[in-house]
């Protein structure tokens, strides 16, 4: 990871305008290097993997990304009504490129006021804890900004304490009324600085992304190579005399 973070800095001229990502996943030492998060944006030729990221959620976790109990049939059509011309969505990929968080930064539709967007993030039961949702919203927000957006939306549930933790940190106002609650962040016009941010941003996140991609490529030749051998050998044992 230190070797693609040098390649893009080398690559892209990167000096102080550029904030990573990072994101610690247990207690580390304070000399110890944070561990960088490489958030890419996502297509809709990747609806398959968002529609199996939202279908694992459990029935708790659906109730607090949407705010009711979404069936599979109510997150199937929530993922078949994305509009990725519109819309931005962001994603955190494993080694499997598997989606194991993402956040949907919708914008206002043609006949409402641009200058308004909604977050909303999901992060899979297994990888909670590893701050994802406060990178994600970080890289929303700067996207956001670039896109002209001066406030920013949260509706959630009061009960979601992990969102709007998330967003009383970055400064947002959050207002409850009952059950619901709904946070507005005020963002800063963009700037030169932004706008490489997000350049340099996309460029990591897809050059982590190539590189996991052909590392599954690697280890899948591997295993079919061991496959063929396993079967050749097996063969060469039964034929034996």
């Amino acid at each position: 990871m230190n070797t693609a973070k040098a390649l893009l800095k080398a690559s892209l001229g990167i000096t102080s305008f550029l904030k990573i990502p990072i994101v610690e996943a247990q207690p580390r030492p304070a000399s110890a290097t944070p561990i960088m998060v490489p958030i890419r944006s996502i297509g809709p030729r990747e609806k398959g993997r968002i529609e199996n990221h939202l279908l694992a959620l459990d029935a708790q976790d659906r109730y607090l990304r949407f705010g009711y109990a979404a069936s599979d049939e109510q997150v199937r059509r929530y993922v078949e009504g994305l509009d990725f011309e519109r819309d931005v969505l962001f994603g955190i990929y494993n080694r499997r490129l598997d989606l194991i968080a993402m956040a949907h930064l919708a914008f206002a539709p043609a006949d409402q006021p641009s200058d308004c967007a909604e977050f909303g993030v999901s992060v899979s039961k297994h990888a909670r804890g590893r701050g994802y949702g406060a990178r994600l919203f970080e890289r929303a927000v700067v996207a956001a900004r670039n896109e002209g957006v001066g406030m920013l939306f949260i509706h959630a549930l009061s009960e979601n304490a992990a969102m709007l933790r998330i967003a009383r940190k970055a400064g947002a106002k959050v207002v409850r009324t009952g059950s619901e609650a709904e946070a507005h962040l005020r963002l800063p016009s963009a700037t030169f600085d932004s706008r490489m941010s997000e350049i340099a941003l996309q460029q990591f996140a897809q050059l982590d992304y190539h590189l996991k991609t052909r590392a599954k490529q690697f280890w899948a030749f591997l295993e079919a190579l061991q496959e063929i051998r396993s079967g050749v050998r097996s063969a060469r044992d039964h034929s034996s005399p």
